[in-house]
């Protein structure tokens, strides 16, 4: 629950690119509106754990490489063997922090809201205007629809998310770079 009389808490956060308009068009780019972000560290062999964790987040934890959970309370990304970031509605990120930190097992979650932002590029031209800065493989054969990966897009780290069979990506990056990753791809899509 947001308390209205700390001016802190009615703050919505915003990123460097958050001014922006969308770009239109057969290739189009947005900034999504802000989510909650949970980073969650803990032993994926512990059932104790991983039960409490699915329990809390209403979705099991996703245990193999490069794939999401979703369930009542958002999407979950596997990040590496014993690490998660869970996106959730905004207003209900401390509310589940706390339900995370009463897991009686050794793990972390953090709060990571402020700490990143998310692109969304979606068009028939999606694919190639990532292939121009990331080094993977973005055929649907190879990355599938529901499957993440943490990579890079020129010089910047990113978590890649493809959220369906279309051509559409979600590009999750640190806030500080966000116009840095925005002026690329506008740059690439205007070559096109």
């Amino acid at each position: 629950m947001t308390d209205n009389s700390n001016p802190l808490t009615t703050v919505k956060p915003t990123s460097p690119g958050g001014h922006r308009a969308s770009l239109q068009g057969g290739t189009s780019l947005r900034e999504l509106p802000w989510c909650g972000k949970i980073n969650l560290r803990g032993d994926p062999n512990d059932a104790r754990f991983t039960d409490a964790a699915g329990w809390v987040l209403g979705m099991p934890l996703p245990v193999a490489a490069n794939t999401t959970s979703a369930g009542e309370n958002g999407l979950i990304f596997w990040l590496g063997p014993d690490e998660w970031l869970l996106h959730c509605d905004l207003e209900g990120t401390e509310t589940l922090v706390g339900q995370l930190a009463s897991i009686p097992v050794h793990h972390a979650a953090t709060i990571v809201t402020d700490y990143y932002t998310v692109l969304e590029l979606k068009g028939e031209n999606a694919g190639a205007v990532l292939a121009r800065g990331c080094p993977l493989d973005l055929h649907e054969r190879c990355f599938k629809a529901a499957q993440c990966a943490q990579t890079r897009f020129g010089n910047a780290s990113i978590l890649l998310y493809k959220p369906g069979a279309e051509p559409s990506f979600q590009i999750q990056v640190r806030w500080s770079f966000t116009e840095y990753i925005w002026d690329y791809l506008v740059e690439v899509i205007a070559s096109l």
